[in-house]
Formats: C-alpha cells, sequence, structure tokens
C-alpha cells in the first residue's frame, strides 16, 4: 500500500472511532468532570496513574490541572502517580511492581478523592490493585478503558464510572483518551472559572 494512502485510511479509522465515542460518551465524560469538577472545590484531589502511553496520559492531565490547561487560573490540585521514579523503583524492588500505584494510593489517598485510571485493556496488575487501593481509602475511580473494560471494569462500585472507548485497537482507544482529557479539561474550566468572553450562551 502507498504509504500516504495508509495514512489516509489511519486518519478515517480514527475520525470513525472517535465519531461513535462521541455518541456514546457525550453525556458520561459531562457527569465525570462535574463530579471532578465538585470534588476540586471541596479541596480534594484527583490522582492519576497508567502504564505506557496510559502513563503519559495521566501525566498531561496532571499537567494541565496543576499548570492551565487553555485559560489562566490557579492551579488545581492532581498528582500522577507514574512520575516518581524513586518512589516507583522502590516498590518495585522491595514489594511488586503491581503494588507502584496502590502503595501510593494508601498513603495519599483521603474520603472524597478521585483517581483517574487509564487503561486500554483494564487487565494490568498494577490498575486493579489501584482500584482495589482506592476503594480501600474512599477514594472514587473513574476508568478510562477500552475494549471490554477488562476486569477492572468489573471491580468498580456505586460512586465509581468508566468512561469506555468503543475500539479494539490500542492506537486508536489512545487517541480518543487523548480526546476524553482535554474534553474533561475544558470542562473543569468552564465550571470552575465560568463561560470564556466572548463565547455564546449554552
Amino acid at each position: 500500500m502507498e504509504l500516504a494512502a495508509r495514512v489516509r485510511e489511519i486518519f478515517s479509522e480514527s475520525i470513525e472511532v472517535k465519531r461513535e465515542a462521541m455518541a456514546a460518551l457525550a453525556e458520561p465524560i459531562a457527569r465525570v468532570a462535574e463530579a471532578l469538577s465538585q470534588a476540586l472545590l471541596a479541596d480534594q484531589k484527583i490522582m492519576t496513574c497508567g502504564n505506557g502511553g496510559s502513563a503519559g496520559d495521566a501525566q498531561h492531565f496532571s499537567s494541565e490541572m496543576l499548570n492551565r490547561f487553555e485559560r489562566e487560573r490557579p492551579g488545581l490540585a492532581a498528582i500522577a502517580l507514574t512520575t516518581d521514579t524513586s518512589t516507583l523503583t522502590s516498590i518495585a524492588n522491595d514489594y511488586d511492581y503491581s503494588d507502584v500505584f496502590a502503595k501510593q494510593i494508601r498513603a495519599l489517598g483521603r474520603p472524597g478523592d478521585y483517581l483517574l485510571c487509564y487503561s486500554t485493556s483494564g487487565r494490568s496488575a498494577n490498575i486493579l490493585r489501584a482500584i482495589e487501593a482506592a476503594h480501600d481509602r474512599d477514594v472514587r475511580v473513574v476508568l478510562i478503558s477500552g475494549r471490554d473494560g477488562g476486569q477492572a471494569a468489573r471491580m468498580l462500585v456505586a460512586g465509581d464510572a468508566e468512561l469506555r472507548v468503543p475500539a479494539r485497537s490500542t492506537a486508536r482507544i489512545q487517541e480518543v483518551h487523548l480526546m476524553i482529557t482535554h474534553c474533561l479539561c475544558d470542562l473543569i474550566d468552564r465550571q470552575l472559572l465560568g463561560q470564556e468572553a466572548g463565547t455564546d450562551a449554552d
């Protein structure tokens, strides 16, 4: 296949997955953004975690909260559990890699906080243990997933939420995970700061 033709095919696949995700997830994303905004207003924090590309997504969200998204505002309380290499490697070395997020959640999590878990498969052991630890600490979980949600989706309880991308390709799922992240950041800013000047009324 000609390389440019393959590029067009990839773009088309991504656009189609985004269309399906928009139809399925617009309302759930709005509900999650509202819940996260209320938590931040109550001086709670949002912790994030993931593996590989999903770790990048987790860090992306926390950076947009702590610094800024598209509008000037004070920093918001968010912590990526994927960034402290000394903590991650000491837990993996002294205990097990599956504990790298759970031990942090048990130390840092407080009732009413939120944990955003990014996982394309929902099967990673450290994500499963993170959800378990969050529940033990009365931390609410938002699972940002794909495929069938995996075991992680089956662990969710009342008060948790799942934003599942209707796709099987890891690349396409991660592309929509970035879109979900930006939607959450935008909606949180709108709720905390009000509608941006010069925009049309809702």
